[in-house]
């Protein structure tokens, strides 16, 4: 199937490129072949990457993220992973006054946040450079409104998350011939 028909069919899911990306910008870091190859195998894990070329962080779809689950390094590893959560769901502002704090070596950590006029604090279990997926699952569930919401594709020890109503989730699944999809674990 040509990369730009599943394309077309991933936006009419709600997997659009996001505003500005383009065809030529997912060929820049795979050949047409490879996503052609295997239909909407490559192209579900490109939707959640930014683009490889200069200026960085422009993301090719603004409901998907590939995360790398060993990601912590220290300090604002969690708020990074907070921000990406509320741009996937498109509530940029919903938790606010983000903070954390990550020290690897006294395998110490939280993450604080306002979310609905609440302010929470959330304690964080150290494992050397992997996320806390249940921490994780918290910043999930006060993302997910309406019929809208996480839904994941493994890959290894990463994941593409993606956010979508429990319909589009089934239809990609059709369109993958298979599982590619399933609600975050929560």
């Amino acid at each position: 199937m040509r990369l730009e028909d599943q394309l077309d069919k991933l936006a009419e899911l709600g997997l659009a490129l996001a505003a500005g990306r383009a065809v030529d910008e997912l060929l820049y870091s795979w050949p047409r072949e490879a996503y052609e190859h295997k239909p909407f195998d490559l192209v579900l894990f490109a939707l959640g990457c930014a683009v490889e070329d200069e200026p960085w962080e422009r993301w090719f779809c603004d409901r998907a993220w590939h995360f790398d689950t060993e990601c912590v390094r220290g300090r604002g590893s969690y708020v990074a992973i907070a921000r990406q959560l509320c741009r996937i769901a498109g509530l940029p502002d919903a938790l606010s006054g983000l903070r954390d704090h990550v020290d690897l070596g006294s395998e110490e950590a939280w993450i604080e946040y306002t979310a609905d006029g609440r302010r929470v604090n959330w304690p964080i279990e150290v494992r050397d450079d992997w996320a806390d997926l249940m921490v994780v699952g918290y910043l999930i569930d006060e993302l997910e409104h309406g019929d809208r919401r996480f839904h994941v594709r493994h890959n290894g020890q990463a994941m593409t998350l993606f956010f979508l109503d429990d319909e589009a989730a089934a239809r990609l699944n059709e369109l993958a011939g298979g599982q590619a999809v399933a609600p975050f674990p929560g």
